[in-house]
């Protein structure tokens, strides 16, 4: 049993499909497939079940799961020693973030980091909040973008910096509010909205300002792709509640939203203390360059405010190269 083999099948695991697991790992698919078949020929056992869009675990394939786990994790933590010695010559790194994120530039970050450890091999994952929060805490992610709906972050789950980002209304050029500037929760009654299906961060989000305001929705469309939801709003299906940054360089009216002024946090999460991956750490660093040591603190602080926390971190973060406070609406 070869870790390589371990490795192809926990990337089919996490992506659900063997064309997904290869294109992260950077492979052909076939090779990836011949990669399991092989270590299912090994262990006697079949551990997919591929009969469906997606593939399934076996119960084989189940009971393998926390080993392949455990020994992934002693071989990263390898290589992450080798790394540190040889100066970030080698390794990897591996950071999720929302789709929806807008408070950092993560292409120009990402690509600035590649240019200062260019043999360092980058993993980037696009997921929602709690798959990134269950990634980081089984050691497949670094860090993660998220935008927590509760409280406080899992235990075991630290909160390194945070960020503002201020949500607006989106419509198509021709809509009635399109010149409007601003607008009340209460004058969108009648709105149809294309939202994004359950259980995303941005969709939580929204919800709960419209339960707040005592707002029922008709969601005329739920989509999984950004790009979809705005091509949908310009195309007049609907309305929708998005980061500001979003709409703007879709190029669509931005309407500011009043009583209440609607935003979000996100936040930058790891596993406690920091990152044990150099590559890791050096990519915290430059996400937090610039940034006052406090707000690597655990999220949210012990005893403090969390609404006040949050909104000074989102101010420091929009003071500091690739975090940016969107515009006022």
């Amino acid at each position: 049993m070869e870790i390589r083999q371990l490795r192809h099948f926990m990337a089919v695991v996490t992506h659900g499909t063997f064309t997904a697991a290869a294109r992260a790992e950077l492979i052909v698919q076939s090779a990836l497939s011949t990669s399991v078949r092989n270590l299912e020929r090994e262990l006697g056992a079949e551990l997919f079940d591929r009969t469906g869009r997606r593939v399934i675990l076996t119960e084989a394939g189940r009971a393998l799961l926390p080993s392949a786990r455990s020994v992934l994790a002693g071989a990263r933590a390898g290589r992450d020693a080798v790394a540190a010695v040889s100066g970030l010559t080698t390794g990897r790194v591996r950071i999720g973030t929302i789709q929806t994120l807008t408070c950092v530039d993560l292409a120009a970050e990402l690509a600035a980091y590649h240019r200062l450890w260019p043999g360092v091999q980058i993993s980037l994952r696009e997921a929602t909040t709690p798959e990134l929060v269950a990634g980081v805490r089984a050691g497949e992610l670094d860090l993660a973008f998220v935008a927590p709906d509760a409280a406080e972050l899992p235990d075991g789950i630290v909160g390194f910096a945070t960020w503002h980002e201020d949500l607006v209304l989106i419509t198509a050029p021709g809509h009635r509010l399109a010149t409007a500037g601003r607008t009340l929760i209460k004058d969108l009654a009648d709105e149809p909205f294309v939202d994004f299906r359950a259980g995303t961060g941005l969709e939580t989000a929204v919800r709960r300002l419209a339960a707040h305001c005592g707002l029922e929705r008709r969601i005329t469309c739920d989509v999984t792709q950004i790009r979809l939801l705005v091509e949908l709003v310009r195309a007049g299906i609907g309305v929708a509640i998005v980061p500001r940054r979003i709409g703007e360089d879709a190029g669509l009216p931005c309407v500011g939203i009043r009583q209440p002024e609607p935003g979000r946090t996100v936040v930058l999460a790891g596993r406690a203390p920091r990152p044990r991956n150099p590559a890791a750490e050096a990519l915290l660093d430059r996400l937090t360059a610039g940034r006052a040591p406090a707000t690597r603190a655990p999220y949210p602080p012990d005893g403090g405010d969390r609404g006040t926390a949050l909104r000074g971190a989102g101010r420091a973060a929009a003071d500091r190269p690739g975090g940016r406070r969107p515009p006022a609406g």
